[in-house]
C-alpha cells in the first residue's frame, strides 16, 4: 500500500447539554466551527482518544454515551467516528486549539459550522440508531 492509499482516524465529541445544545469550538488553527475532536494516535484505542481530544480543545471530561455516525473525507481520507457525550466534569474553555468555546442550538450549528460538519452535530442529537454514515469532500456532504 502505497502512502498517499492510507487512512487516517479521527474521533469528534458531540457534548449536549440539558438544553440540547452542543459544544462547538472555533478552531485556532482555521477559523471553522467543529465539535472538538482529532485524530487518533497510533496505539491509543478510541475512547481514550476522544476523551484526550475533548479535555485538550475544552478542557472538559466527557462520558460517551452512544457512536452517532460515521463520515470519510474523500479528499483527504480521514474516517472520522463521531460520538454523542455527556458532560462528566470540569468547565468549557479556550486553548490553544480552541480560539472558542460555545454552547450552540441546532440553529446556530447549521449557521455556524460547515454543511459537513453540521451535520456531524444534527446526527447526533437525532441519536438517530444505526448510526449515520456519510461522505463529504471537505465541506460539504456528497
Amino acid at each position: 500500500m502505497t502512502e498517499s492509499a492510507r487512512h487516517s482516524v479521527s474521533v469528534a465529541a458531540v457534548v449536549v447539554d440539558d438544553q440540547d445544545r452542543a459544544l462547538l469550538i472555533k478552531r485556532a488553527d482555521n477559523g471553522h466551527w467543529e465539535p472538538p475532536g482529532g485524530v487518533l494516535e497510533l496505539g491509543e484505542d478510541i475512547l481514550t482518544g476522544l476523551r484526550r481530544e475533548v479535555a485538550e480543545e475544552t478542557g472538559l471530561e466527557v462520558d460517551p454515551q452512544a457512536l452517532t455516525g460515521v463520515y470519510k473525507n474523500m479528499r483527504s481520507g480521514i474516517v472520522a467516528l463521531v460520538f454523542r457525550c455527556t458532560q462528566a466534569a470540569g468547565r468549557p474553555a479556550e486553548s490553544s486549539e480552541a480560539a472558542q468555546v460555545r454552547w450552540a442550538s441546532r440553529d446556530e450549528v447549521s449557521a455556524l459550522a460547515d454543511p459537513a460538519y453540521a451535520v456531524r452535530v444534527t446526527d447526533a442529537l437525532d441519536a438517530a440508531m444505526p448510526p449515520a454514515i456519510r461522505a463529504h469532500d471537505g465541506v460539504q456532504l456528497i
